[in-house]
């Protein structure tokens, strides 16, 4: 079996409305849909980027209050076309920086980290 594409994403989160207000406007994803599950204990919201299947991350609300310091995911990254326009972008906002300048990888990909509002680390690269 040959994996063509990554489907979805699924990350434990804290406080619903703040990771969906950090993922819409500091990533730039859309909410594609949300409802809740399990008798109303679990609350899911799906988000993508421009309407489209290709990828998508789910936002998984409820069930253990106990997420470790960075998450249930190690982290998550996210393909952007300018690494120093994003830098600069996210510079701008109200956002945690785990990485203090972008790095050249041995692959000659550069990236940078910041932090998610449940302490996830947040992956911006270029290829």
């Amino acid at each position: 079996m040959v994996v063509r594409k990554m489907d979805h994403v699924g990350v434990m989160v804290s406080d619903l409305d703040a990771s969906l207000l950090f993922y819409q406007k500091v990533v730039g994803l859309e909410l594609k849909d949300q409802f809740t599950i399990a008798n109303g204990a679990r609350t899911l919201a799906f988000l993508g980027f421009n309407g489209s299947d290709e990828t998508e991350l789910e936002l998984v609300y409820g069930g253990n209050p106990d997420l470790p310091a960075e998450g249930k995911v190690n982290h998550i990254a996210f393909l952007v076309d300018n690494i120093e326009e994003e830098f600069n972008r996210l510079k701008g906002l109200n956002v945690v920086f785990i990485s203090d300048e972008i790095v050249t990888l041995p692959n000659g990909y550069r990236n940078f980290f910041v932090q998610g509002p449940d302490g996830e680390k947040v992956e911006f690269f270029q290829r």
